[in-house]
């Protein structure tokens, strides 16, 4: 039997989590037949209902890998049904102080008191506060990984949560991400965060283990590369 995510993160491996960006079982598992080892299902700002987080999750285990469940909330209502409809762990967002860390943590063990120790537990550090905050959210026992969101971050900055393709985020969004990224390691814990191709290697290099990434790019680069490969040569 393959190695969980817990175990792979814990031998110091990278680990590759891949938002299929469509409700989609089949595209699931194809993503991790290509060697994702986990799909992210996103529920806070995706489109998935407690159905699809079952039935995506299953073909992503299908495949080999794994499911993760983003909630809308921190709710242990939310969470629990997540747990239950199959997903092999969640990543909950918008963890600012020590004490919602706890609380979340808390909820995590109540939703699967008998397994909580193979399912992964993700922790989304992503404010100005978490940041500051940070020293005591790391402290708190029972997160697996601490993930650094680059978009929210950028927002409680006072800059735009996203970014046009090719394109950087503002350098003290991504001189923040970086310490925050160094600190999570220096602490002995996990880190995580977004990446895309033109920064992985950097991101690794500081510090992050799980990597988190978007389907929609590998889509938009392959037709756009099959579309400059098929032009007419010019007259």
């Amino acid at each position: 039997m393959s190695k969980s995510l817990k175990q792979r993160l814990a031998d110091g491996a990278s680990v590759l989590m891949v938002n299929p960006n469509h409700v989609s079982p089949t595209l699931c598992e194809k993503l991790v037949r290509s060697g994702a080892d986990s799909v992210f299902i996103d529920c806070e700002h995706g489109l998935a209902s407690f159905e699809d987080i079952h039935h995506m999750a299953k073909a992503a285990r299908y495949a080999g890998g794994f499911g993760i469940v983003r909630p809308q909330n921190q709710e242990r209502s939310t969470i629990t049904r997540c747990l239950n409809a199959g997903a092999d762990g969640v990543m909950v967002p918008l963890i600012h102080t020590a004490e919602i860390a706890r609380q979340v943590v808390h909820t995590f063990r109540y939703a699967c008191p008998d397994d909580h120790a193979q399912k992964l537990l993700i922790g989304m550090v992503e404010s100005v506060e978490a940041v500051s905050n940070l020293d005591d959210i790391l402290a708190v026992e029972g997160i697996d990984v601490f993930f650094v969101g680059p978009g929210d971050l950028s927002q409680s900055m006072g800059y735009s949560p996203s970014v046009a393709a090719g394109e950087k985020r503002a350098q003290p969004v991504l001189d923040l991400v970086d310490q925050t990224l160094r600190r999570i390691r220096a602490a002995g814990k996990i880190a995580g965060t977004l990446v895309v191709r033109h920064d992985v290697e950097h991101l690794v290099s500081v510090g992050a283990q799980l990597l988190y990434y978007h389907a929609d790019p590998f889509v938009n680069e392959g037709v756009r590369a099959m579309r400059q490969l098929s032009a007419p040569p010019p007259r």
